[in-house]
């Protein structure tokens, strides 16, 4: 920069009566922040604004490249606390509809092979925009519409509040790490991937055409799915028994542990949205009021409740056992009536966690769905339909859990040794007592899951899609005290058969 620069060189663009704003001339007091292309710096609690902090912030693991085998792979302040940053690579660039198809051209050559094309004009791109985390695109070959892919690209924030709340982009590598391991686990029911940017939080996928929907979505339709729990069932078993170890070393389960653990991020999310902000007052919570004010309060000072809400996130952040997909609601779920299909999607939040906890997830929203069929007009014949299908999932991962169990070829692991349990009867009661020990897991879990989807921050769409304020809170209502009891006495319920009686009997 030139010594005489102050006197002689304008910074501002032509037409601005100014010299040199902002940097050089105005005094540091008067500037509320400074926009860059990575956010605003905001100046911190002694009202200095750090530059060096915020470039630090923005550079961070800008040169990692993340393996993607078989997948081709490339390598914010807020004005309240300026330790709460918007941490984004430096490549970083939020994609539109107008600039993705020349990325993926540039970048995404198997992508590409499965549009069809090597044109980025030959492309039409389309943003779905219903996701509280990320961007979503349904990219399509404008010459033959049956050519297309998925493009989900995550925010440095959680999207349905805003950049005020800023989440960790490294969830997007988590998320693909997590969906190849379930693709080696359990190909069947996860979709094909096709392209994986880690600095630009970035996932290319298969594109699971119509009449393929959101099983949340086909829920409230009243569409009934022949093997959709069924398929579930299979997928939870399959992905947790071959992540787990009952078919790990001890040195690999260490492993995936130590891995894992570095996508606390997103732990630490679940842990404040699940396991603790139902239960206080807390600024993110909502639910339908004045309906349910009450509901709300006895929540908080329910100490045998809160108790044992405790006791699950002891459990939730202490227990290991398999690689969870950790967010495995309705939402995650994509299903065809018409072929059987069934995908398993989005494991952003996936760890090595209690198994309880994708099982719970799972029930959690079916039986939300169940209690929302009062305010929808499917029928009597579908609510018990729904409630058919919580107790043919747990058949499924039962079953198929156990005939990996029992299985030389599968049970390979550090857990339940052959060369100990060396009588099938033996066996056999050690399998009684671990599906004893999951199903108390799985319904204290799916209490959690459905309280928090009531009072906490997030809701269902089944739910909240209920116009008429008083049926929808009867029907939070009796979602509360199905949720409350399993908290309570998930531990004396001895079969998913008396838990669906029990939520039935408290309508």
């Amino acid at each position: 920069r030139p010594a005489k620069e102050l006197l002689e060189s304008s910074r501002a663009p032509k037409g601005i009566a100014v010299w040199n704003p902002s940097f050089d001339v105005t005094p540091a007091k008067y500037i509320s922040g400074i926009i860059t292309e990575k956010g605003i710096i905001y100046p911190n609690k002694d009202g200095k604004l750090d530059v060096a902090a915020f470039v630090k912030a923005h550079t961070e693991g800008v040169t990692e490249t993340a393996t993607a085998t078989p997948v081709e792979a490339e390598n914010g302040g807020s004005p309240e606390n300026v330790e709460n940053k918007l941490h984004v690579p430096m490549e970083y660039v939020e994609q539109t509809t107008e600039t993705l198809p020349q990325f993926l051209a540039e970048h995404a050559h198997l992508a590409m092979e499965t549009l069809g094309t090597v044109h980025a004009d030959d492309l039409t791109c389309v943003e779905m925009g219903d996701g509280n985390l990320n961007l979503v695109f349904i990219v399509t070959n404008k010459n033959d519409a049956t050519q297309q892919v998925i493009v989900k690209q995550a925010l440095p924030y959680v999207r349905c509040v805003g950049e005020s709340w800023p989440l960790t982009m490294e969830r997007a590598f988590f998320e693909y790490t997590a969906l190849a391991a379930q693709k080696k686990a359990c190909p069947e029911f996860v979709p094909d991937l096709y392209y994986f940017s880690k600095p630009h939080g970035l996932i290319v996928m298969q594109y699971l055409a119509p009449p393929n929907i959101i099983l949340r979505k086909g829920l409230i339709q009243g569409i009934k799915y022949p093997t959709m729990a069924l398929d579930m069932g299979v997928f939870c078993a399959k992905t947790l028994f071959s992540t787990s170890g009952f078919a790990l070393t001890t040195k690999a389960a260490r492993e995936q542990v130590e891995f894992w653990s570095q996508n606390r991020d997103m732990c630490e999310l679940t842990e404040q949205v699940v396991f603790t902000e139902p239960y206080l007052e807390a600024p993110n919570n909502r639910w339908t009021s004045p309906q349910l004010d009450n509901d709300k309060k006895e929540i908080e000072k329910d100490v045998e409740l809160k108790i044992a809400a405790a006791q699950n996130k002891l459990k939730f952040v202490s227990q290991t056992e398999a690689l969870i997909h950790a967010d495995l609601h309705s939402g995650s779920v994509m299903c065809s009536p018409a072929d059987g299909q069934t995908f398993a999607i989005d494991p952003e939040f996936a760890f090595m966690g209690p198994m309880g906890f994708d099982t719970g997830a799972f029930i959690a929203n079916l039986f939300l769905s169940y209690v929302s069929q009062a305010g929808h007009s499917n029928g009597d014949h579908y609510e018990a339909w729904v409630l058919e299908q919580i107790g043919t999932f747990w058949d499924s991962f039962v079953a198929k859990f156990l005939e990996m169990w029992n299985d030389p070829k599968t049970h390979t692991g550090y857990l339940y040794g052959r060369d100990v349990l060396g009588s099938s009867d033996e066996m056999k009661q050690c399998q009684a007592e671990w599906v004893k020990g999951i199903l108390s897991d799985t319904l204290s879990f799916a209490g959690m899951k459905m309280l928090r989807r009531i009072v906490g921050i997030a809701h269902v769409e089944d739910l909240d899609s209920i116009k008429d304020a008083d049926t929808r809170a009867k029907c939070e209502r009796h979602g509360l005290e199905i949720a409350k009891r399993f908290i309570k006495t998930a531990g004396s319920i001895t079969s998913m058969k008396e838990a669906i009686e029990i939520a039935a009997s408290l309508k």
